[in-house]
Formats: structure tokens, sequence, C-alpha cells
């Protein structure tokens, strides 16, 4: 059963002739989703919003336009707050929600090829999770409703339709998704204009301002819109991955290998913008820090040597602030920093930095060849591991009071260890490689298939591993587990990780884990509420859509 309806050719065609607002203008909520398949008859949502994926152009760089795809939101019933534009950004929307709040959200595509929207960190049902099998094709929509069970904490969504990921995201579909609950709001901590959302990309442009990518992607591409992702991890059968890299461009320049190792772009965007600069004032404030990009993994920390004090995590907050001299952060991670500038003089400029860093690469520099791994990933200036500044902050105004950084911050309840059903012996994914192919314990993803060690029961507690210590081709992974928030137990360190280790931040609520080559990471995680079928993945999504992703399924 689907949960969308059609709209018609016409309607489709000139919406992205037009514009969203030309078809959808003066639609009310009944007509916006009228009796979608699958919707619940008793629902009844506090917020309601309506959430379209489109073309457009974005004034990125001097000269011609940038192609995109965004997310345009508005609301149709509810609290008119709980959608916040992006100054300036062809980025989606900020999304507010609260603990509790029963959200019913209408998603419109108007892309040129199927797409989802996974609601990244959130405990929802399986069938508003975003899952590929829910793809909806050009001119359709699918209604998703679902209660926000999760702490406070900063989360994110983006598209997840299987072989599309990395280029939807990669030409926009993302944004912030933040959470507030009765906890946080008793805290004093940095809100309003001390509360600044940082969403960290790369991408790389040509000399006519169009986003690089692979070969026929994004918003200018021939595309295709038949419904069958046709990169090359969608059911290659006996072809394989060099099989499959033959169609879609990808055997342009850096292409293939590209789909291999992951795209690192050479211009930093941050908030949708090049060179960025963030101006305070001189007062804390909460840095909300997303890895929005598709590959590269982040060493941050202050140009000047400052240490850096995490309050929160993928989850939300931590129980107490810790300091860190860096914070490593890969794909899909987050990080929530207390930074104060009530002490610095107006005029002082800080840079955050990405730092220099090894062993992202493992097994695969010497396998592929230490000299071609910047054109293997996508002929980046930007090396995997260099440094590089990625924003500036200006203290630019007085600010009047100030906060003191709370030395408690939440009270977290994990689950026990002695719980777990399969505490003696965890549940091990291996990632592996064969034949040219990503995998977990050999298998790469099926859409619906399901392994007999993929079978968990609702109601329990379980250790899982994840091993990236297979072969001589291993590189970083940052793995991310739908519909959990997990806890790290353990890290058993590779040889090659010593210039990142003490970077991670574990106190906290995980849904996304950075495996380094050589690394094995226990996460202990309850399976609570809903029964369905979820997914475990790669967060490098160019390993996600070539099939470094598999299935789980919680029963009853």
């Amino acid at each position: 059963m689907t949960n969308h309806e059609f709209l018609t050719r016409r309607d489709f065609m000139n919406g992205v002739g037009m514009g969203t607002a030309a078809v959808l203008a003066g639609l009310t909520q009944a007509q916006a989703a009228p009796g979608l398949q699958g919707a619940s008859d008793t629902f009844e949502p506090d917020v309601a919003l309506e959430l379209t994926a489109r073309p457009r152009n974005a004034s990125l760089r001097p000269g011609r336009a940038t192609s995109v795809w965004s997310y345009e939101a508005r609301v149709l019933q509810g609290d008119p707050a709980s959608v916040k534009a992006l100054p300036d950004s062809y980025l989606g929307p900020i999304l507010r929600l609260r603990r509790g709040q029963k959200v019913r959200i209408d998603f419109v595509n108007r892309l040129n090829q199927p797409s989802t929207v996974h609601w990244h960190g959130l405990h929802v049902p399986d069938t508003m999770d975003g899952h590929p099998r829910f793809a909806i094709g050009p001119g359709e929509r699918y209604r998703y409703e679902f209660e926000v069970r999760n702490r406070a904490g900063t989360y994110w969504y983006h598209p997840h339709p299987h072989g599309h990921t990395g280029e939807q995201v990669y030409f926009g579909l993302a944004g912030l998704l933040l959470v507030s609950d009765d906890e946080e709001q008793t805290l004093p901590l940095p809100r309003g204009e001390y509360d600044v959302p940082i969403v960290i990309q790369d991408r790389s442009f040509d000399d006519g301002n169009q986003f690089r990518y692979l070969g026929d992607t994004g918003p200018t591409a021939r595309g295709n819109a038949s419904g069958a992702p046709s990169a090359p991890g969608n059911a290659m059968g006996g072809r394989g991955m060099m099989g499959g890299m033959m169609s879609r461009g990808a055997m342009m320049p850096g292409g293939m290998m590209t789909r291999i190792m992951g795209f690192l772009g050479d211009t930093i965007l941050v908030n949708g913008r090049p060179d960025a600069s963030i101006e305070v004032a001189t007062h804390p404030c909460r840095l909300r820090i997303l890895n929005g990009s598709n590959s590269r993994i982040y060493k941050l920390a202050w140009q000047d040597g400052r240490p850096l004090t995490v309050i929160g995590t993928d989850g939300g907050l931590l129980e107490r602030p810790v300091h860190k001299d860096y914070v490593m952060l890969a794909p899909a991670e987050r990080v929530e920093l207390w930074a104060d500038f009530s002490k610095d003089d107006l005029g002082t400029q800080l840079t955050m930095m990405s730092l220099a860093f090894e062993g992202s690469m493992g097994g695969m520099m010497g396998a592929m060849g230490g000299g071609s791994m910047g054109s293997a990933m996508g002929g980046s200036s930007l090396a995997a591991g260099a440094r590089f500044p990625i924003f500036t902050v200006k203290v630019a105004r007085k600010a009047n009071g100030s906060l003191e950084l709370p030395n408690r911050l939440s009270a977290i309840s994990w689950p026990r260890l002695q719980d777990a059903v399969n505490r003696a012996k965890p549940r091990t994914f291996r990632i592996t490689m064969a034949q040219m192919q990503w995998g977990f314990n050999g298998r790469s993803f099926e859409m619906t298939a399901v392994a007999p060690n993929e079978v968990v029961k609702l109601g329990t507690t379980e250790v899982w591993e994840f091993a990236n210590d297979s072969g001589m081709m291993t590189m970083a992974h940052p793995i991310h587990v739908h519909d959990q928030q997990f806890q790290v137990l353990e890290r058993r360190h590779g040889a090659g990780s010593s210039s990142v280790r003490d970077g991670y931040v574990d106190q906290g609520w995980k849904d996304t884990v950075l495996v380094m080559p050589g690394d094995r990471v226990k996460l202990l995680m309850r399976f609570a509420d809903y029964p369905g079928l979820y997914l475990y993945h790669c967060h490098m999504l160019e390993h996600e859509d070539l099939g470094l992703m598999r299935n789980y399924r919680i029963e009853a």
C-alpha cells in the first residue's frame, strides 16, 4: 500500500516551469492532500506542513546563477514559527518541533526523479522513515505523520531514494530539524540570535558556476524519471560495480572511482554560502553544527587553539559539558558547541578550521595509488584529511548580560548492558569489499531483503558491533542506524587512527558513528515502540548509493 497520490502531468509541468506557488497557492489543507492511502483517519496533527522539493536557481558566486534543487515549506496548521528559512540560502528551511507534538508533513515531489524524505535521527514508524521502497515519482505526494518522541536536539532531513540520495543531497536537498522539550527549556542556554545553525558542506563548481558532480546528474541533467534508480547500486545483477558504472556518465574523469571512494569538493559552503562569515555579539552562542557533506570528514578546531566546549551530539544534550582540543565530525553527525565570545574584543576574528589528519583512506591509499586520490574523489584540490578554514566568526557588537555554562545539562536514561539479549555474543556487521562492491558481511542493498542476522525482536536491547578491518581496501565509514539513538560502548582502535581518536564525543546519544580503518565499534541500542523494516548504512552517500546499505527488521 502506498501513501501517495498523483498530480496531473499538466500540473507537474506547470509547477516546474512556473514555480510551485502557481500550482499550489490558495489550496486548503484538505485540498492539499485529500484521502492519502495509508494516512490515518484518526490522526489529528498539532502541526501540519507542506514540504516541496523543486528546482531553482541560486546566486552563490559572481556571474551565472547555480542550478540547484531546494526544499520549500509552508505551515498549513499550527505554530507559524515551525518553519524558519535560512537567510540567503538554497538549503531547506529549519523545521522547529517540540517533543510530544503530532506532526503531519505532506511531501510534494517536483523533481524529475523519485524521492523520499528521511527524518534523520527521529524515532518514527517505518512507513514514515523515508525508506526508498516508499519513493514517489515526479508529481506525486506522500503524507508523513508521526509523533515527535525524540528528546531536544539537532536533527535533520534529507532525501533517501536508492541510487539518487547522494545526487539529491549534493544539489541542495537538506535541512535542519530542531526539537525542543521541557528539560531543555529550563536550562540557561543561548537562544534567539545566539542559537546559531551551521551546515557544513563541500562542493565543486565548473567554469559556468554549476555544481560539478558525477556525469549527467542534477537539475540540468537529461534525467531519469522512470522511477528506477540508474546508479550502479541498483539491481546490478551479474554486472557488478564495474558494469553498472558504465551508465549515467560514471566514466567521466574521476567518476568511477568517486563512486567507490566518495565525493570531495574543493569549496566549503556554510549554510549554502561560500567564504562564510558569521557575525556574533560579546555573548555565549550555541553553535549547532551539521556535517551535511556527502563524504568529507572534518576535524574541527579553533585556529587560535582555544578548546571546544561540547554540549550536545546527534541525539541531544550531554549530561555534562565536555572540553576537546578538536572534534571529529563525519557526514551526518552533529555537534553542539558552547562558544563564549563575551571576553573577546570587538573586531576579533576567529576561524573554525578543519585540521590535518591521517588514516581515513586506510588501505585504499595503497590500493589506488596515493597520487591519484584527489582525482578519484571528484578531482578535489582539498584532499581527505587536508587542513583548511571552514568559516570565520566576527565579534561585531556588544551584548548586554551573559550566561554561565551549566555544570549539568541533562539527565540521560541509558539502556543497561546487562539487559542486552546478545551481551555475550554481539551481532557483528563487517564492512566488506569484493569485486569492487561495498557491503556488510558480503551483502549489498536489496530493496526489501533481510538476512537472518538482520532480524531483531521488538522490546529487546542488543549490542551491535561494526568492524572495519577486512582486507586491504579499507577506508573510513560513518555508520548510521535508522530509528535509533544508540550508546557507543567501546572502540577498538586500528593502527591508523591516532590523529583522530581524541576527537570522538561518545558521551551522548548517537545515530551516526565514525568507524576508521582497522577500528571496531560496539553500540548498545534498544528496539522500542515500532516494528517494521529499517535501514542501516554508510553515510558516505556515494557508498550508500552503491549498496553499502542493508535492511534490518524489528519483529513484534
